[in-house]
């Protein structure tokens, strides 16, 4: 059996009560911490508070070998641990798939992810919220700039009325000269303000920063405005509003201090 948990967004207690279970009791533990991460704990700290050993794998122990995950699932019942929600990234759903494709039995248990913590933060309604983008640091797509698939999606997405989630690059291993196991680095949202209002000074955004942790901050003004802010500690993302619900309007005025010209 392989069994994907969800950590959630905070520290090693924001994990389900299932999930918790579920780790508990497993033969054998695996994660990885290069899509996401938790804010407020490392893997120290989920060992320690779950009584268990963890096995963190690297990209290419995940997307190009596996086997070692595969295997622990065939003899006994293995989990695989990452931050959010399990599914979200799409070398967790390979993974799956390679196992169902040999015959192991998968389970997900889910947790809180980004984009619906951004949701209930902001107050704009998850309903209304289109396709997500990430947004990339400049050496990691070879340019210097936004790249033009994250402007045609925010685009898009305006074109509709609704909401994006930009979320922001992380680098774990891999730095600007290369492979580095050692760099760690995580975009900012001043950061990406600043990137993102060399073609939207004026628009509306909000930054979303540490989200389910104590101290969360929720911050809307303009992207040229939110650029020579400092939030704190990662991570963070952004998110650009399309048309607002009069309650959205108040929510982020009254939650997000939006400044009444902007809504």
């Amino acid at each position: 059996m392989l069994t994907f948990i969800g950590l959630g967004l905070y520290d090693e207690r924001s994990i389900t009560v299932e999930g918790a279970e579920t780790l508990r009791s497993a033969d054998h533990v695996f994660a990885e911490w290069y899509t996401s991460r938790l804010v407020g704990a490392d893997v120290a700290d989920l060992e320690a508070y779950h009584d268990v050993d963890i096995e963190v794998r690297p990209r290419e122990g995940v997307e190009q070998d596996p086997e070692a995950i595969l295997a622990a699932a065939e003899s006994g019942d293995a989990v695989f641990l990452t931050a959010g929600d399990t599914m979200i990234s799409t070398t967790h759903t390979d993974l799956r798939l390679r196992a169902e494709d040999r015959g192991i039995d998968t389970r997900v248990i889910h947790g809180v992810t980004a984009q619906s913590a951004a949701s209930s933060l902001t107050g704009l309604q998850n309903y209304r919220f289109g396709k997500a983008v990430t947004l990339p640091f400049p050496y990691a797509h070879g340019g210097d700039d936004v790249p033009a698939s994250v402007i045609e999606t925010i685009e898009a997405n305006r074109e509709r009325g609704l909401h994006t989630v930009v979320y922001l690059d992380i680098k774990v291993g891999t730095g600007p000269s290369g492979p580095d196991p050692d760099h760690e680095e995580y975009m900012t949202a001043e950061y990406a303000a600043s990137l993102l209002a060399a073609g939207w000074a004026d628009e509306l955004a909000v930054v979303v920063a540490r989200a389910g942790s104590p101290d969360a901050v929720v911050a809307a003004d303009r992207l040229s405005a939110l650029a020579t802010r400092e939030f704190g500690e990662p991570l963070h993302l952004l998110v650009i509003p399309g048309d607002l619900h009069h309650v959205e309007a108040d929510a982020l005025a009254g939650l997000a201090d939006a400044p009444e010209a902007l809504l």
